[in-house]
């Protein structure tokens, strides 16, 4: 057990003490990998409008984002196993190789369907590279630096969030946007060369039980079906087909949470099944990450609303991620328990406050001072997020019934992450489809269901805070 007395005046640590050298080039590597992983995430949905131009596939526009989601679930959920067995190195170099090799298909991409199958590869690797993050910094730093390695990540994200727009948006402008993925096949190329010396090829764990895990395939495959039952039923605009699909993925899910309890290896902790406050945590985030998806419809919104350029309009989107970096970094620094859990259950209510503002902004031929209304309620949206994101991520580190659990419980932060978010895309391209495709109607019906899955945090989050006013 953590001394409690630790843990009240060293909840968050300071900055310097994540970047002085004994943490610096691991905690470069774990911000590098994440930043990587968000900016090839922002790049490729800030030019979707200007591929699909090129090589068609409007119909299946949210399976760009939603396979890519797929992948990552199904990589997420094996991250635990290959730590023990390969170690971090290996482990990281595997991440950014295959991300190389699904940016290069994705540059040649002659359609839409083989576009898809590079954004699967990107998925794997994505899901491999986020994954690592948490393990890491549950493994390598001490427990009061937990919340600000995670605030790390956020922060990192952010950069990403940035840098994908901006450049997404100029590589589309200039109608380079294979270029694009070129250029994040060298990142790849780079951040694979500074990896092995950053992090021991040698991590995997010598311990027997350990060395005989085994990736829980029944659990990974019930995960990517769900995420894929999601993805199909934001095609067809028959009503009865599309709830008939949500209503499968929601079943596998289901049946997921069977089958992974029993298993040997399983993705998620033991303790999610217990009486204590981990499996209100892991619902309070994915509840909160599911909300932002309708985030990806942003930059379709204001080519086709605010007549946006592509630049313009993929700045619009990642006005939710510089929300969430700039919250992260204050909300990291926080100490009280009482404050924390106040804004873990406060956060909830702002996002949905500036959904609702965001889907009332969408309007035709929006003029530049509602557009900057838009980017401030979206910017909202990304604050509520941020504030909360540090604590609950360190929460669900600390909150398991065995300390042995911690790292399972780290990488399946990201699991968790992955799938709701998975929900999440195909829920807004099941909303936009059936509307209108992406008119005014749409954007207001789709911020409106968010706003709504926004609010329904706020019940878990209370739960999931309980715990920590005990301390």
């Amino acid at each position: 057990m953590v001394n409690v007395t630790e843990q009240k005046t060293r909840t968050t640590g300071h900055w310097r003490e994540l970047w002085s050298s004994p943490y610096l080039r691991t905690s470069a590597v774990v911000a590098g990998g994440v930043v990587l992983y968000s900016t090839n995430e922002f790049l490729t949905i800030s030019m979707l409008p200007s591929t699909i131009n090129e090589i068609g596939g409007e119909r299946i526009y949210s399976w760009v984002t939603t396979l890519y989601l797929v992948g990552s679930v199904v990589a997420a959920a094996t991250v635990n196993t290959m730590l023990h067995r390969v170690g971090a190195a290996i482990s990281y170099l595997l991440g950014f190789a295959v991300l190389g090799v699904g940016s290069l298909v994705c540059a040649a991409a002659p359609n839409m369907e083989v576009l898809l199958g590079g954004r699967l590869l990107q998925g794997l690797a994505g899901g491999l590279l986020c994954g690592l993050s948490f393990a890491v910094i549950n493994a390598v730093l001490p427990r009061y630096l937990w919340s600000r390695g995670s605030a790390m990540v956020a922060s990192t994200w952010g950069v990403g969030a940035l840098l994908g727009p901006a450049l997404g948006g100029l590589f589309a402008q200039f109608g380079a946007w294979r270029w694009a993925f070129g250029l994040l096949a060298m990142l790849s190329v780079g951040m694979a060369i500074l990896a092995p010396g950053a992090l021991t090829a040698d991590g995997a764990d010598e311990d027997t039980e350990h060395a005989a895990a085994r990736v829980p395939v029944p659990s990974v495959v019930l995960l990517g079906a769900a995420a894929l039952a999601v993805s199909v039923a934001s095609l067809p605009h028959n009503t009865l087909a599309t709830a008939a699909l949500l209503t499968l993925g929601a079943l596998l899910i289901g049946v997921f949470l069977v089958v992974d309890r029993k298993m040997p290896t399983a993705v998620l902790p033991a303790s999610v099944y217990g009486v204590g406050p981990l499996k209100w945590v892991y619902l309070t985030l994915g509840l909160l990450v599911a909300a932002t998806k309708v985030d990806l419809y942003v930059p379709l919104f204001g080519q086709r609303l605010a007549h946006l350029g592509p630049i313009m309009a993929g700045l619009l989107g990642a006005a939710l991620s510089m929300g969430w970096t700039i919250s992260g970094l204050g909300s990291g620094s926080l100490n009280r328990n009482k404050t924390i859990v106040g804004v873990v259950i406060a956060a909830p209510v702002v996002m949905a406050l500036g959904l609702a503002l965001a889907g009332v902004a969408h309007v035709q031929d929006a003029t530049a001072w509602i557009i900057v209304g838009c980017a401030l309620a979206l910017l909202a949206v990304g604050v509520g997020i941020g504030a909360a994101w540090p604590h609950l991520s360190a929460w669900a580190m600390s909150d398991v019934d065995d300390p042995a659990e911690g790292g399972a419980a780290a990488t399946a932060i990201n699991s968790v992450q992955l799938i709701f978010g998975a929900f999440g895309a195909g829920l807004a391209g099941v909303v936009v489809n059936i509307v209108d495709g992406g008119g005014v109607e749409a954007a207001r019906v789709a911020f409106a269901v968010f706003a709504v899955l926004a609010l329904s945090a706020c019940f878990t989050a209370f739960r999931a805070g309980r715990r920590q006013l005990t301390y």
